[in-house]
């Protein structure tokens, strides 16, 4: 087993102690732990970022096994619970906060009250709007860095970052739907996963 020393000592060789500070000291909620939340969620903790509070009401099903970090052995299990465990193995010193709840406008708010820097990585398109809306308009001071469009098999260059205002940024081809009888499928939700998390990083660098 690798110290805590020893873990975020290795971070600092690679980051620089300077980014790996930076890192270790932000917090970064994460909404919805399906294909894009599961891997954005692997990503921060790799890069080093000290707290992680994940969100989700469901639970693991073998329909999530094409595009998410979840194995056969976390079927059946809350998916807060079972990606709290995958992290741990991965990063072990990472701080992770497990909210098991359905977000709706009532308590959006509350449940992120302690977050400024709030990915969104619902499926559903209702609850990827709720949240956006809720955030931007109820608070003073988060910013959401939300997604759109990545299902099926279409270019990769067509997924890309765009900041839509000082406190929204969107990740995504804007276009694809499941409505167009499009999988969602593991390579091009990853990189727009991989989008989130870059952008995710780079706020907390200062680098917008």
């Amino acid at each position: 087993m690798i110290s805590e020393d020893e873990m975020w000592g290795q971070l600092a060789m690679r980051h620089t102690p300077e980014v790996s500070h930076k890192l270790r000291q932000a917090r970064v909620a994460v909404a919805g732990l399906g294909g894009l939340g599961s891997q954005i969620a692997v990503m921060l903790a790799r890069c080093g970022v000290g707290t992680l509070h994940l969100i989700d009401c469901d639970i693991v099903e073998p329909s999530n096994l094409n595009r998410q970090v979840y194995r056969i052995c976390h079927l059946g299990k809350r998916k807060v619970d079972a990606l709290r465990e995958e992290l741990k193995t991965i990063q072990p010193y990472c701080h992770v906060v497990a909210t098991h709840i359905r977000m709706d406008e009532s308590n959006a708010v509350d449940v992120l009250r302690d977050d400024t820097l709030i990915i969104e990585a619902f499926d559903d398109a209702a609850a990827k709007a709720m949240l956006v809306n809720t955030m931007l308009t109820r608070t003073k001071d988060s910013i959401v860095i939300a997604a759109s469009g990545m299902v099926g098999c279409g270019d990769s260059n067509d997924i890309r970052t765009e900041r839509v205002n000082r406190r929204l940024y969107i990740c995504g081809d804007r276009t694809s739907d499941l409505s167009d009888g499009l999988a969602l499928m593991a390579p091009r939700v990853m990189i727009c996963a991989g989008h989130q998390a870059n952008m995710a990083v780079r706020l907390i660098l200062g680098k917008e």
